[in-house]
């Protein structure tokens, strides 16, 4: 997925109410929008090099997005908006092996009266949901982690992909690795047990996992190698 435009690179300056950042512009700070949920545990370090896109419409409050940060020296894809794109885009190019068979992809496809999954991807005989997780937690050893926070709303989504599979649908859960200095991926089960917990469960009922992580420069975002999971 190319940016439309070329990204603006800046200074991080701090993060503020979840979806304010201060990032220094040439010799000007200015407030831009910081679209990711989680708490970017290991990304928030004041100085780091950042890279915004700035929209053009003219209802926009906040002209600029947060898209990347540099830290250690690697490339973060923070904008979590992007995640259902790229796999979208994987999806179509058959990018992802285990799950080139479906050829018809369904987006925001609701599953019960209140949960809806990411994907629903099927061909003649099967019918696949695919629910997509974002991922920038490193914190050792190259591992990626997930999640960065506590996350009811993941842990649900992990029940109710259970649900899914004892209905006799196929199922699967993509974490996305908005960075490409990971090897292997874990659950990050000192930061929500709960989460573990349900992980371990979709497993067991056969919810399929992969892992991937992403080719990141500041003209474009795509998905890379798939990613061993411990």
């Amino acid at each position: 997925m190319k940016f439309k435009d070329r990204l603006l690179q800046g200074t991080f300056v701090k993060r503020y109410k979840r979806f304010f950042v201060d990032i220094k512009l040439k010799d000007k700070i200015i407030t831009a929008h910081c679209p990711n949920t989680g708490s970017m545990l290991g990304l928030t370090y004041q100085g780091s090099k950042a890279w915004l896109s700035k929209s053009n419409n003219p209802n926009r409050k906040l002209k600029y997005t947060l898209e990347m940060i540099k830290v250690d020296n690697e490339l973060i894809g923070i904008n979590t908006l992007l995640t259902n794109r790229l796999v979208h885009e994987a999806l179509n190019l058959k990018k992802i092996k285990s799950l080139a068979k479906y050829n018809n992809i369904k987006t925001e496809v609701k599953f019960s009266s209140n949960t809806r999954f990411d994907f629903l991807i099927s061909n003649s005989n099967e019918k696949c949901f695919l629910e997509v997780k974002n991922v920038t937690l490193e914190r050792n050893n190259k591992i990626a982690e997930f999640p960065d926070a506590v996350t009811d709303r993941g842990t649900k989504h992990l029940f109710e992909l259970i649900s899914a599979k004892e209905k006799g649908f196929d199922c699967c859960i993509l974490y996305l690795i908005q960075r490409q200095d990971c090897k292997t991926f874990k659950i990050a089960e000192d930061i929500d047990a709960n989460y573990k917990m349900a992980f371990d469960k979709a497993i067991k009922a056969g919810v399929r996992v992969l892992c991937y992580d992403c080719k990141i420069n500041n003209e474009e975002i795509k998905l890379n190698n798939l990613i061993k999971l411990i």
